[in-house]
């Protein structure tokens, strides 16, 4: 059977296939037999529990009044024996309802959202279309079949790209899908015109469509003597306009400087002794700088990249924490130290048997979490930018004076912070700005949390004339290589950067460049909202940019 396609949609087979084309069932009657399944299922375990507590209250009573007449219990009459057998099958159906045996099953268990595998027993078919030595089988069954074989649980949605060999028709089928089970509609989230293969086991598995997110470039910025066009993928209007004017000022000033402080990515596994006495032990066997030169050989050989540079232990208990550091090149470089991680862990088992590993992470990285450590540790890159504003400049062009933002910002990046409870957030927005240039360039987004720790620092200089700003980021985390950077749209904004891929002749070099890019930015981000916080210009400009003009009570949603 022929399955014909019309622009990059499915359509159902042609008479002249075979007969008849099949009836495809609208998802309303999906819905409404879900409903009528739902329905029964309610009805029978209604009956069944009645049933249970009814007749065991029938015997219980029977027995009473036997033992009361000291009649013989095994003597039974007929409606007795009837309510035994009828509380033995509800009992029975009750066991098996609540899994205690495989007796019965629910009716909708072909249709559960979670099949019972393990988390290689999803991705690894997802992942196994990638293998190109073996061409995975192409289903002869057209696209309405398999839809229908996926609402009833038959195949599994993760599958659907190693079986059918066509990521592009797997997205769809999938989907279709989804809009059956869910009796909700995607239109409006995008399917055509994305390279389905390019995330195939690395970058999103069971894909459906796309998000769109609008990229805008804020720039020149001028930093460390060269220029940059700034790509930030937001949907916050105001930010990208607010950033540029913030480069603008900077330029008109002779740009920014920045010195990387810092480069080490960070991974903390956490094991347990029987003691505290034994954990202690360990932690100062990792700490003796005579040991180190063992460690980081064997920690090296995990990569080409990836150096240990040194490790810091904390205990709780007999439980200790061990947080690794190490250089990754240009990579962001989770993977790269969890590997290095996982060397040394089997190495140390050598020497401490009693050894239990708990966990690869044991959240003393810390990973895409406020945390202390990496306030004052650094994680990735840690990063200063500071720029010096002209008085005519700050007047000009940001329509305040440097007395008025050295002001505000003690009193609300500093002490409002502080107030506040702040955790490396002694800021105006910085979260803003990192984000939007993550998302740009392929970066995790979920790592904004500790990247976006920075504090922001305004002084009068030049006998109070004009103003001195500085950011201080200890711990940006960015890659120009690996994840989200490989994909065509965030590969373009890595090259119009000038970071794109793996330096060949200084490894890690773009991936730092691309750390004081990102500080670049925050502080031209800093320098214009605080600008416009002290002139009083936030609330009109964001009535006046940031308001949509479509009526929202005319879209309809399914």
């Amino acid at each position: 059977m022929g399955v014909r396609r019309q622009n990059g949609k499915i359509l159902p087979p042609s008479k002249t296939d075979a007969g008849e084309p099949p009836i495809k069932p609208h998802k309303h009657q999906h819905q409404s037999a879900a409903v009528t399944h739902t329905l029964s299922l309610y009805l029978t375990n209604g009956l069944f529990f009645s049933l249970f507590f009814s007749v065991a209250y029938f015997l219980l009573h029977r027995w009473r009044d036997k033992i009361r007449n000291s009649m013989p219990l095994h003597v039974i009459s007929l409606s007795e024996l009837a309510a035994v057998t009828s509380l033995i099958a509800s009992f029975v159906y009750l066991l098996g309802f609540f899994g205690f045996l495989d007796l019965f099953q629910s009716p909708t268990a072909a249709t559960k959202p979670y099949p019972d595998d393990t988390l290689d027993d999803v991705i690894a078919p997802c992942a196994a279309a990638t293998d190109k030595s073996e061409p995975p089988p192409i289903s002869p069954n057209s696209d309405d079949e398999i839809v229908d074989s996926v609402v009833s649980g038959k195949m599994p949605s993760y599958s659907l790209e190693s079986r059918l060999g066509d990521c592009r028709r797997a997205a769809a089928i999938r989907r279709e899908a989804l809009e059956r089970i869910t009796g909700k509609s995607l239109t409006g989230l995008p399917l055509d015109g994305f390279d389905y293969e390019s995330i195939l086991g690395q970058c999103c598995e069971m894909p459906v469509g796309y998000v769109q997110i609008p990229v805008g470039i804020a720039g020149p910025l001028l930093l460390d003597g060269k220029e940059f066009s700034v790509p930030m993928a937001t949907t916050e209007g105001c930010l990208v306009a607010s950033t540029n004017r913030g480069c603008k000022a900077m330029y008109l000033c002779g740009g920014a400087t920045s010195v990387v402080l810092r480069d080490g990515m960070t991974r903390a596994p956490v094991v347990r002794f029987g003691t505290a006495k034994r954990a202690a032990e360990l932690k100062f066997y990792l700490e003796d700088p005579e040991n180190f030169d063992t460690l980081a050989v064997v920690f090296n050989k995990s990569s080409r990249f990836g150096r240990l540079q040194g490790i810091q232990c904390a205990i709780a208990g007999k439980n200790v924490y061990m947080r690794f550091r190490c250089s990754t090149g240009d990579a962001m470089g989770m993977n790269m130290v969890s590997k290095g991680v996982q060397n040394v862990l089997d190495f140390l088992q050598n020497d401490f048997s009693d050894m239990d590993v708990i966990g690869i992470s044991g959240n003393f990285c810390s990973d895409k979490k406020p945390a202390a450590v990496n306030w004052i540790e650094g994680r990735g890159k840690s990063v200063v930018c500071e720029a010096i504003i002209k008085e005519e400049v700050v007047n000009k062009v940001l329509k305040t004076n440097v007395a008025a933002l050295v002001e505000l910002n003690m009193l609300k990046n500093l002490t409002g912070s502080a107030m506040a409870g702040a955790l490396g957030g002694f800021n105006a927005h910085a979260s803003n700005i990192v984000s939007a240039v993550y998302i740009a360039t392929g970066q995790d987004p979920a790592q904004n949390v500790e990247s976006s720790h920075c504090i922001t620092m305004m002084e009068a200089v030049n006998d109070g004339k004009d103003l001195h700003i500085s950011v201080t980021m200890p711990s940006i985390e960015v890659g120009t290589v690996g994840g989200g950077t490989q994909l065509a749209s965030q590969s373009a904004c890595l090259n119009l950067l000038g970071v794109k891929g793996a330096s060949k002749d200084s490894p890690g070099s773009n991936s730092r460049l691309l750390a004081s890019i990102v500080a670049g930015a925050v502080l031209a981000g800093e320098l214009s909202l605080m600008s416009a916080l002290a002139a009083g210009q936030l609330v009109n400009s964001h009535m006046k940019y940031n308001r949509s003009s479509k009526d929202v009570t005319k879209v309809q949603a399914t």
